[in-house]
């Protein structure tokens, strides 16, 4: 056996787990899909992030996928690797550290995913801050009930929603929470919900539009009784 071999087993070796943070916006909101937990007692919380430890035969990619499609029935979504959380005690059952992932969809799909999963549950999240005294979001249900969550994960998702802040204004991240059509004021919804502040609608869609991030596409919204918005698409490549 390789010397390297026997000195990497002389030391113990924490569990790896992979977290997923799944997240919509809509009419304002900021969703999360939470799991359903059943060992409450155990882990500090009556709901958690949907994950999984790391197979011995995967990537953590790879396993960030197998969450979305095996416990969300989402086969493909934007997902991007956030950061990991190695607290010391994060897990009360044993040391286990995670490497978080969150994955952005449009609500339809979110919606989608909760009516066909009995565990799964929709969170809304109110952003708190990431201070290192008191919580960094506070979770509940879409009835007003407050939700305890298990172990790190309402400061994973309060990361997520200030990685998604810093990212708005270099990046298309914004357009994936959207279908692949949407009008000005969708767009400017989401930027408004992330950033938690108004922003002007004037200013706003010239600056998607000099950017060259949106083009019309010469169709409007249906369903709308009184002058139904244009609707626009992404223009991948903008600046």
């Amino acid at each position: 056996m390789p010397a390297t071999a026997r000195d990497i087993r002389r030391h113990d070796q924490p569990a790896l787990a992979v977290d997923l943070v799944i997240m919509t916006i809509e009419k304002g909101l900021i969703l999360t899909l939470l799991q359903k937990r059943e060992d409450a007692g155990k882990v500090g919380g009556t709901h958690g992030l949907p994950g999984s430890i790391l197979h011995i035969d995967e990537t953590l990619d790879q396993c960030a996928h197998r969450i979305l499609r095996t416990k969300v029935g989402i086969d493909d979504a934007f997902f991007e690797q956030l950061r990991t959380f190695s607290a010391l005690e994060r897990d009360p059952r044993g040391r286990v550290v995670s490497v978080a992932y969150f994955a952005l969809v449009p609500h339809e799909i979110f919606h989608r995913a909760v009516k066909s999963h009995h565990s799964l549950e929709t969170g809304v999240v109110q952003y708190l801050g990431l201070d290192d005294e008191g919580p960094a979001a506070a979770i509940r249900t879409l009835k007003d009930v407050p939700i305890r969550m298990a172990f790190d994960h309402g400061r994973i998702i309060a990361t997520t929603i200030q990685r998604l802040r810093g990212k708005l204004d270099y990046s298309g991240v914004g357009f994936e929470l959207l279908p692949a059509q949407f009008t000005l004021r969708d767009l400017q919804d989401i930027h408004e919900t992330l950033l938690a502040e108004t922003l002007s609608k004037p200013a706003f869609r010239k600056k998607m539009r000099d950017r060259g991030l949106v083009r019309p596409t010469g169709k409007r919204e249906r369903g709308k009784a009184f002058r139904p918005a244009e609707l626009y698409e992404r223009v991948r490549g903008g600046s």
